[in-house]
């Protein structure tokens, strides 16, 4: 069997695998069976909320058991055509088997990341804020960089992306923005996105092209659905509304419409500076029971929390990825390890792989290549 074969084999099985540990396997024929049962007892009918929550999980689970049987079986036909095709000399079976491998190879992974996304608030919207580090113009400019990243990421996804807030750079790019981006799995895929990211590249604002390194900061936090209920007393929050920066002449905003809410005990601030102040307070509210939400959610998950310990300041020592432009060309994640040189395409919005090397992670305690060393 040739090495590239092998290699899809073994690819295809860490998929299954880890597939496999997300879904507990040994449980889910189980928990089926009981949703089963409380369905055709009927007294869940009287629930509709209840009712309509056990359907969609149950189609979820029956749905991944499917698929997790279907690339068994499949990887299975395929090993043994290619098995029999060169024990006959067949080579035009093996090259169709080896055809179908490829494809599996594809599918697996994309299985594999949908069963990694079964989080608490996975499925929700999310919101996303970029803050600039240290640096001055340079930090600046990759904080631009890096806005322009994540919502060329979340077009691709055909997610809907709202600027909910931005502050310009004194010379360029931005200090910091905050968008709200909506669609399934949205919080689910971007929230390993928090945390330092390092640029380091020949600066174009240095007339000495001398090689510059900038930090940027990333925040992720998940929107709140109306399932989440969040009790927030008037006396813990403090309004301020204040006059927007905008373009000039017949666009100068003349109204105290943007609104910044500051939440007393957490020092929690959030901003959004659209037309209406309407608008822009429940924005902030909606901004402010998120980020409240999701210090509940770093409470409960030690992995979370040892995260957002290590953050630290936007600078040396914190960071959780490297874009390194020069000398050489590499984007690195440093929790898992997984890099390309492509990094055209991940600075074009290519971040699948690196979320999913992290989600893998989080799963496993293991990076995606120690799990498949372990096959």
């Amino acid at each position: 069997m040739r090495a590239e074969t092998q290699n899809f084999i073994d690819a295809i099985r860490t998929s299954l695998k880890l597939l496999g540990q997300r879904l507990d396997w040994e449980t889910a024929p189980h928990r089926l069976e009981e949703m089963n049962a409380l369905i055709e007892a009927g007294d869940i009918w009287s629930d509709p909320a209840r009712a309509q929550k056990l359907m969609r999980e149950r189609q979820e689970l029956i749905d991944a058991l499917g698929a997790y049987r279907g690339i068994e079986r499949e990887l299975a036909d395929n090993v043994e055509l290619i098995e029999l095709g060169e024990a006959e000399g067949d080579t035009e079976i093996v090259a169709e088997a080896e055809k179908s491998l490829r494809a599996l190879v594809e599918h697996a992974a994309a299985k594999e990341l949908e069963a990694l996304l079964d989080g608490e608030a996975d499925g929700n919207d999310t919101f996303l804020e970029i803050n600039a580090g240290a640096g001055g113009t340079e930090s600046c400019d990759w904080a631009s960089m890096l806005a322009r990243m994540y919502v060329r990421w979340a077009e691709k996804k055909g997610y809907k992306v709202e600027l909910l807030a931005e502050t310009a750079g004194d010379e360029a790019g931005i200090r910091s923005a905050a968008y709200k981006i909506s669609g399934h799995n949205a919080y689910g895929w971007l929230k390993s996105e928090s945390g330092v990211h390092r640029l380091v590249r020949i600066s174009p604002y240095d007339s000495a092209a001398r090689r510059h390194t900038s930090f940027s900061s990333v925040w992720v936090y998940p929107v709140v659905d109306d399932n989440i209920e969040i009790v927030i007393p008037d006396n813990e929050i403090r309004i301020d509304t204040y006059r927007s920066s905008g373009a000039g002449g017949q666009h100068v905003n003349t109204t105290d419409s943007a609104v910044r809410i500051t939440h007393l005990p957490t020092g929690i601030v959030v901003t959004s500076s659209e037309k209406s102040q309407h608008q822009n307070r429940a924005n902030c509210m909606a901004a402010l029971k998120s980020r409240l939400y999701q210090m509940e959610l770093d409470k409960r998950s030690a992995v979370v929390n040892a995260q957002h310990a290590a953050k630290g300041e936007a600078g040396w020592g914190n960071q959780i990825r490297s874009y390194v432009l020069q000398p050489y060309q590499m984007v690195k994640d440093l929790r898992t390890g997984h890099e390309t040189s492509d990094t055209g395409g991940v600075l074009d919005g290519d971040l699948d792989a690196f979320m999913a090397a992290t989600l893998a992670m989080e799963v496993t305690g293991k990076t995606r290549a120690e799990a498949q060393a372990e096959d």
